[in-house]
Order: structure tokens, then sequence, then C-alpha cells
């Protein structure tokens, strides 16, 4: 049952914090993935990059599939406005 959602957005003031890389800025992709378990990580990336970097405290359990496009949602939205920033 895997799934994921994908969005490329720009990063607000102060970029994303990662765990890999520390912050990074400027035009991204954000994923949302949600595993079988219902364990949900989003990860980003520089817009059209290969590596993918986990965003800092970006790990919860879900309660049903349901809740994974809001959860992505609200991740774009913090992202797009500066509130992924560690």
């Amino acid at each position: 049952m895997a799934d994921s959602r994908t969005t490329d957005v720009t990063a607000g003031p102060g970029g994303v914090m990662t765990d890999e890389v520390g912050v990074v800025t400027g035009d991204l992709t954000l994923c949302s993935e949600l595993d079988d378990e219902l364990n949900l990580v989003h990860r980003v990336q520089y817009k059209d990059a290969a590596e993918w970097y986990t965003v800092t405290g970006g790990r919860s359990v879900l309660q049903s599939p349901g809740e994974l496009d809001t959860a992505h949602a609200e991740m774009v939205r913090r992202a797009a406005a500066g509130e992924l920033t560690g």
C-alpha cells in the first residue's frame, strides 16, 4: 500500500532544515511517503536533483491512509512559509 505525494515549492525565509545536510533553500521538491504501517516521512530535494534529504522532524505515524493528503499539504504550506527551519 505504500503511497506518496510530491509537490514543487519555493522555500520560505530560512529554508527547510534536513537531517543530512542542514538547511536547503530555493526551489525544492517535497515528497511525503507513507508506508504500509502508516509511517510517514517527508523528504525534500533541490528541484530536479537526484538526492533526497529527510526533513528534520518530518517523521510521524498517521491514523489512516486518508490523512496523507492533509499531512502533505500542511508540510508544503510550512515549507513555503519558512516554518521548517529546525
